[in-house]
């Protein structure tokens, strides 16, 4: 995925398309010539504004409507599997070029030319994504290292022209979606290309003038020439940061006006420019993403941790994990662009299968709780998350109750039915108490994963915003639903982590208006022991961190350390960060509440390292009063 904002390494190529064009000043014209099919725009257009688009919903209707995607990163660096010369490597597979610095010649020789998937169906990868609940798919078109996946005229840096395999994988998936009814998208890498550096074309070193010669005497007549001949549904486009501003604009509105019904992400020209929101990569928690400008926004994972094909990483998740995942998002307007990388014969790797099928067995049964639905009006709940359509709640339960009784908390309105998507005929029995409802459920969940029950309203529903805290199991409070106060001025400095797994946190945590806090509710009087959960690698050791290219170790120079307290309602539990690592668990006693609003916040009263803690989340966890407390 995404590629370093420091310096590429570029290396030299020729290009059948632009031999003519040999003399700088006369590439610039021949690069806008209105005669040339695959021309960008004469004009620069990068001063003109960009007003509220009224096109923008009917263009979003149907990847709403769809909430489930595939991406697919697939390219010539498959074949390699993640391996350079007999050694495995270290993070995303797909930047092996830039991680094992190998030359532009090297590459072309040893990985492009020999490159031959046999094996790869298209019609067999589109009906796996149709299989498995999604409607769309992006593919690779063309990754950082510059080789395109399809066969371009711009470039003979291509698949068909260049490689063994010598066929139009694109264009084969292009006919395979068409015919199965799944949307197509493009992913293109408009702002980092492996491959040009030495080109005669390009100026060196790398800079403003470097940069508007790339995009537009490669990119852009790239990003046309797929718009005109592959007719994408979606424009996906990568690291905008690594582009001068008016050149992204200058993109997007050559793209705007060759096809005013593409889909454009955000990473194409900033999120403000795009059609939706892309998630950090390799997401694992999501905020509310009730932010202005976060109505519409996708998600990103992959099966393990790599998005190219990486025969090392062993690292895959249970079809589980992506199925709450679809739920998280679809409750908070979102979809899932759910990452697979096929190997170099073209073929699905067995790991990635597996999920894939196992995700299509729970989406059988219950893709309908997805499919079309949009944000709930209801908070986060213990036991799971909520999505909507029309006047029907789903409930996605991960934790299915022991004791036959399901509380859904916050819900206002009436009621006509509740049933099981697993059972759909066989009424479930419930009852009000305020503003919860008390559903009698089978002691048996029917699937381990997520059992879903349909709530049929006699209105559009409702909820009061707070968290219900259940008495009869955990109650784990994410940062991520959690209000982060006292926000500083320094930019990354006091925020939520990327959600992935290695920063499912708060950071920066450097000062004392620092907090936490959670606005909660409780129905019934109540014991509960609480305990709390962090991140402080140890000082000097090896930590994990999200960075170019994937997860990678480094040397831990934060420092972490202080006191703190956690206030819930008018009760206060004491602690101090001495225990360094990753997912801490500090007891902190237990605490007796009353019916009513229960506010919990965390706070700092000193602070003796770098940061106090990275704080993840805080468990109230229902008592028997005979239990004992914790001291």
């Amino acid at each position: 995925m995404q590629a370093s904002p420091s310096a590429p390494r570029f290396s030299p190529r020729v290009s059948c398309c632009f031999l003519l064009a040999v003399v700088y000043g006369a590439v610039l014209q021949l690069a806008v010539s209105a005669t040339d099919p695959i021309a960008p725009p004469k004009t620069a257009v990068a001063s003109t504004p960009f007003p509220l688009d009224p096109t923008k919903d009917s263009r979003l209707a149907w990847w709403r409507e769809a909430r489930f995607g595939m991406f697919i990163h697939w390219g010539v660096y498959s074949a390699l599997g993640g391996e350079w010369k007999g050694q495995p490597v270290n993070g995303y597979s797909e930047h092996i070029m830039r991680l094992c610095k190998i030359p532009r010649e090297t590459y072309l020789q040893e990985v492009v030319k020999p490159f031959n998937p046999t094996a790869f169906d298209a019609e067999s990868w589109v009906k796996t994504a149709k299989e498995t609940g999604m409607q769309y798919i992006i593919i690779t078109a063309m990754h950082h290292d510059g080789v395109a996946m399809y066969d371009s005229k711009v470039d003979d840096y291509n698949v068909v022209a260049t490689s063994a395999f010598g066929r139009d994988p694109l264009r084969e998936l292009k006919n395979a979606c068409d015919r199965n009814g799944v949307k197509l998208g493009v992913y293109y890498s408009h702002a980092i290309d492996w491959s040009l550096s030495g080109d005669h074309r390009f100026p060196e070193p790398n800079g403003p003038e470097r940069r508007k010669a790339c995009v537009e005497r490669k990119a852009l007549p790239q990003i046309l020439e797929l718009l005109r001949n592959y007719h994408p549904a979606i424009l996906w486009g990568d690291t905008p940061h690594l582009n001068p501003k008016e050149l992204n604009e200058e993109i997007l509105l050559a793209v705007r006006r060759e096809d005013p019904d593409v889909i454009i992400n955000g990473r194409l020209a900033g999120a403000v420019h795009g059609d939706y929101v892309t998630t950090s990569d390799r997401p694992a928690e999501f905020p509310l993403m009730n932010a202005p400008g976060e109505e519409d926004w996708e998600a990103i994972p992959t099966t393990n941790e790599s998005y190219g094909y990486h025969q090392h990483d062993k690292s895959h998740k249970p079809a589980e994990h992506f199925i709450h995942l679809l739920a998280k998002a679809a409750a908070r307007g979102g979809n899932i662009l759910m990452n697979i990388g096929p190997r170099g014969d073209g073929t699905i790797a067995p790991e990635d299968q597996n999920i894939l099928n196992a995700i299509g067995r729970w989406w059988g049964i219950n893709g309908e709780s997805i499919r079309g639905t949009v944000r709930t009006p209801l908070s986060s709940q213990a036991w799971g998350e909520s999505t909507r359509k029309g006047n029907t709640l789903y409930l996605h339960v991960f934790h299915w109750p022991s004791d036959g009784r399901l509380l859904l908390g916050g819900f206002k309105g009436g009621i006509s039915r509740i049933s099981l998507m697993a059972v759909p005929n066989h009424n479930l029995t419930f009852r009000r108490q305020g503003q919860d409802i008390t559903i009698s459920i089978p002691k048996e969940c029917p699937d381990s994963a997520d059992s879903v029950l349909i709530v049929e309203c006699k209105d559009p529903p409702e909820g009061d915003g707070a968290f219900l805290l259940q008495t009869s199991m955990p109650n784990t409070l994410s940062v991520f639903i959690a209000d982060i106060l006292g926000r500083l001025p320094v930019k990354d400095s006091w925020s939520l982590g990327k959600g992935q797994t290695i920063s499912s946190h708060v950071t920066g945590w450097s000062r004392k208006e620092c907090a936490v806090r959670w606005n909660c509710r409780l129905d019934s009087p109540a014991d509960f022991l609480v305990s709390l959960n962090y991140d402080a690698p140890p000082d000097g050791g090896l930590k994990q961190v999200d960075s170019i290219g994937g997860t990678m170790q480094a040397t831990n120079q934060d420092t972490f350390g202080g006191l703190f307290s956690v206030r819930i309602n008018e009760q206060e539990k004491r602690g101090e960060v001495r225990e360094r690592g990753v997912g801490v668990s500090m007891d902190l006693g237990r605490v007796s509440l009353k019916p009513g609003p229960v506010v919990i916040e965390v706070k700092a009263d000193t602070i003796t390292g770098k940061e106090l803690m990275r704080l993840k989340s805080i468990t109230l966890d229902p008592v028997n009063k005979n239990t004992p407390a914790v001291e």
